[in-house]
């Protein structure tokens, strides 16, 4: 079976930071696998090599066997990336929104209705798709996000900090979405966040960087059990030491 994706001995300086140190992990095809782990650890550098926006300083990383170097053009059809820090344009409807980030990908028209009514679905947001986005909550806002980096049914979904600073009503909602659209559709799942509590509820498996370097991989309930912890924080702690 070949790997969704497959990361080998990646590096990354940034000066005289070494950001990423020998990283490698592999991800099977319509699994959801989190990148966990305090900020600054290496997550969100390691998610922006796998989508192509920054280049390895050595290693190497492939995406459906598409080297993510050499191949990114082909590699960035494959997948869809939800930054951190993304944001919807202010001044246009959900709907409006969402209909401009589908033409990128969807040009002709009966497809484009599809993957704007999918991402209407996905959303959850109803009649207030038609209100302008800077009308919306923090959490309406990051649900249309994730709307959008899901309607194309990529086969990769990279998402970075899916939930950050959702309330927990919102945050549910997020990870529900995400969880019963991987299982519905089969999409492949590459996600980053520190909140350690909510990634053991979504990942099949996760790895825990510490300082650019994995410090243990495996699936939650496993990790739980050899390090004989009630949660994954509690794993990381032990793991590098702090308890």
């Amino acid at each position: 079976m070949s790997l969704a994706v497959e990361a080998k001995a990646l590096v990354k300086q940034f000066g005289n930071i070494r950001a990423l140190d020998e990283l490698s992990f592999y991800i099977k095809p319509g699994e959801i696998f989190g990148l966990i782990g305090p900020n600054g650890a290496g997550k969100t550098t390691a998610l922006r090599i796998v989508s192509t926006l920054l280049l390895p300083t050595s290693g190497t990383i492939t995406v459906f066997n598409l080297d993510v170097v050499n191949q990114a053009a082909e590699v960035r059809k494959h997948i869809s990336y939800l930054p951190e820090e993304a944001g919807a344009y202010r001044n246009l409807s959900g709907l409006e929104y969402l209909e401009f980030m589908a033409k990128f990908n969807t040009k002709n028209a009966s497809e484009l209705e599809k993957v704007i009514n999918e991402a209407a679905q996905i959303s959850g947001l109803a009649d207030r798709l038609k209100d302008k986005a800077k009308t919306y909550s923090k959490g309406m806002k990051r649900r249309l996000l994730v709307a959008r980096a899901l309607m194309t049914r990529p086969k990769l979904a990279v998402l970075d900090e899916p939930a950050s600073g959702l309330d927990v009503l919102h945050a549910y909602h997020v990870r529900e979405i995400i969880k019963s659209y991987v299982k519905e559709h089969g999409v492949t799942v590459l996600l980053s966040s520190h909140n350690m509590l909510e990634v053991e509820y979504l990942c099949d498996r996760v790895a825990l960087l510490n300082k650019g370097k994995i410090a243990v991989e495996g699936k939650p309930n496993e990790l739980k059990q050899k390090y004989k912890s009630e949660n994954l924080e509690e794993v990381f702690a032990k793991v590098v030491g702090y308890a």
